[in-house]
């Protein structure tokens, strides 16, 4: 026994051991601020050491035939039972695989008891509101006139209904008690409505479609618009679809990127509508209006790979203009017309471009993405020759990286998620005021004084927005899995979903 211990050659075992930790070492604290190459390089020096350790077992260990094949044969059950009793779910916002149980059903939840009668005789019912379209009313990610009541551990949000739901990253629209929202069921994609008070389906609109890729998950993605009797979508293939809002009646269709000659971007198309008077404007292969009431094609912008964000109306400069971030290019365009105001190359090493620009006082527009790139504020001034517009950097920094998530202008400062991990920006410079809290590549809304974050796993949490400190007033778990999705609030109900199932909430009043 003792010679056999001493023929055992630990050196190379102990070797790459040591060379993994330093290798992983190296990757998280080089200068580089590109998190998903990180988790990629991390999950490969780990693929490479098993594959030396499988190496060194059976060639250089020293150890028995006997021995080396009970070792091998163990390591081979061990990676059968996992096949076996996991599958593959997700990859989270940091391209990190998720696995689950192979029992576990698809849809983890059930039809809930709803606390709504349906007919709102409580002191909040004054103050319910529309929420019409991506990012609520003014497509900012910002509630105005609630006033939350911040002590979640003495008064904590109350469930209203849970509910199952397909897949996909769409978030609700809300208007009229009718909430609407897309999901995924088999080869079917659909536009549900359901009762706002009761979580209770109403109608559905289904199109013979289908999304999926490996790291964006399954389903459609865009929120859809709701404009008077008009409900607008846009599906995970680019189906553009104009429906009845109180039936889901097709009033007409089209794919936007068949029609417009464009390719698509390769995570599934994820542009929500935009209402401008008799117009609904979109991404597709750049941007183009549609007659809301036709779907005729109104005007074509200037031609460039669409990416994931949506377009917006701003006023820079004293312009209106609708500003679109699409793949290498944010443009800006007369809203009724179609004409380029301007035009600024962003870096096309971003992989992903799925952040909304922020407006900033004073004709100043702030532009961030995640993978390594960061942020830039830009300024944008009147042109020599009208109605052209002029736009200069200000300033850029690393520190900001928005991937998902909306950034949140209040008070004189930034707040947002830089790669997961929420921050405190100086608009003035960009430099950093604080980092703290790793919620994941969630959402961020302002509530009135409140930021409120819903976390990539599927919790809540209510911030205070201090530009000297991170301060954490409350939390509690709205959903169960991964969340992408953008949260939906009208008055002081809050309306969360994510692949799985779809939750309805009443935040506390002060």
């Amino acid at each position: 026994m003792t010679s056999r211990i001493k023929n055992i050659r630990l050196w190379p075992l102990t070797a790459i051991v040591i060379l993994t930790v330093l290798a992983i070492g190296i990757v998280w604290l080089m200068d580089a601020a590109h998190r998903q190459n990180k988790v990629a390089l991390t999950v490969l020096i780990l693929v490479i050491t098993f594959l030396l350790v499988i190496v060194w077992l059976l060639g250089f260990s020293g150890l028995t035939l006997r021995v080396k094949f009970a070792s091998f044969s163990a390591i081979l059950i061990s990676i059968t039972l996992f096949v076996v009793l996991f599958r593959f779910d997700v990859f989270s916002g940091d391209l990190v695989p998720k696995f689950e149980w192979r029992w576990q059903k698809e849809t983890k939840t059930t039809i809930g008891t709803s606390n709504f009668t349906g007919n709102l005789q409580t002191p909040e019912a004054n103050l319910l509101t529309d929420y019409p379209q991506f990012l609520g009313p003014d497509r900012n990610a910002t509630i105005s006139n609630i006033n939350l009541n911040t002590d979640w551990k003495n008064n904590p949000p109350e469930l209203v209904w849970r509910i199952p739901v397909g897949a996909g990253w769409s978030g609700f629209a809300i208007v009229n008690g009718s909430a609407i929202t897309q999901e995924q069921e088999n080869e079917w994609e659909k536009v549900v409505c359901y009762d706002f008070y009761t979580g209770q389906e109403k109608w559905t609109h289904k199109d013979l479609a289908r999304y999926y890729s490996l790291p964006g998950g399954l389903g459609p993605r865009a929120t859809p618009t709701i404009d008077g009797d008009r409900v607008y979508t846009v599906g995970g293939t680019g189906i553009l679809n104009c429906l009845d809002f109180e039936t889901g009646k097709q009033i007409w269709s089209t794919n936007i990127f068949a029609e417009n000659n464009a390719k698509a971007p390769p995570w599934g198309v994820s542009v929500s509508p935009l209402i401008h008077g008799e117009l609904v404007i979109v991404s597709a292969g750049g941007a183009v209006a549609y007659y809301k009431d036709t779907g005729k094609i109104a005007w074509t912008g200037h031609r460039v790979q669409s990416a994931y964000s949506s377009p917006i109306i701003l006023t820079l400069a004293g312009t209106a203009q609708v500003v679109l971030f699409d793949q290498g290019l944010i443009t800006s365009h007369d809203p009724d017309t179609g004409h380029l105001l301007w035009k600024q190359s962003w870096p096309t090493g971003s992989v992903e471009i799925a952040a909304q620009p922020t407006p900033l006082p004073g004709d100043k527009l702030l532009v961030s993405t995640a993978y390594g790139i960061g942020a830039k504020l830009f300024q944008v001034t009147n042109g020599n020759v009208s109605p052209k517009l002029n736009v200069k950097l200000v300033w850029e920094t690393i520190r900001l990286k928005a991937k998902f998530t909306t950034i949140i202008y209040y008070k004189d400062y930034l707040y947002a998620l830089d790669d997961g991990i929420f921050t405190c920006i100086n608009p003035i410079d960009g430099s950093r005021q604080w980092k703290k809290g790793r919620y994941g590549h969630g959402q961020t809304f302002l509530i009135s004084d409140v930021l409120l974050v819903l976390t990539e796993s599927g919790k809540v949490v209510l911030l205070e927005p201090n530009p000297r400190e991170h301060i954490e007033l409350g939390q509690f778990s709205a959903l169960t899995g991964q969340t992408w999705n953008t949260p939906a609030i009208a008055g002081n109900y809050l309306l969360v979903r994510n692949s799985r199932e779809a939750a309805c909430y009443r935040l506390p009043l002060k």
